[in-house]
């Protein structure tokens, strides 16, 4: 009877497959403090976790592909440097980007840098 449910219990997980491994970002800017993130589950210091992990996924932790928002920016050069280093679901992730000033980090990158 026991050795019966060790086999439904590994067959339920090889169907459902293993769940991610988690992931644990550190996410910088410059002039701000590093914040971490972590995703599956969404947590750490990010005020916005959950929205922050969505925004990662669909794009494949690579915030260069995610949608820009629309809003206005003013042409205000004050360069700023966004960063994350970390693991993303077991592989590591380093990306970097200096955009022109923190609206435009913002507009392009959405909830990620919004601390």
């Amino acid at each position: 009877m026991v050795s019966t449910a060790i086999g439904l219990v590994a067959l339920t997980a090889a169907l459902v497959g293993a769940p991610a491994p988690a992931s644990s970002l550190s996410l910088t800017y410059t002039g701000a403090k590093a914040v971490k993130l972590t995703c599956d589950p969404a947590g750490g210091g990010h005020p916005q976790p959950a929205q922050a992990c969505a925004a990662l996924r669909r794009a494949k932790a690579d915030p260069g592909k995610l949608k820009p928002g629309d809003s206005l920016c003013i042409l205000l050069y004050k360069p700023v440097t966004a960063r994350i280093a970390g693991k993303w679901r077991g592989k590591a992730v380093k990306w970097q980007h200096t955009y022109g000033n923190t609206c435009e980090m913002n507009r392009a990158t959405g909830v990620l840098f919004d601390f």
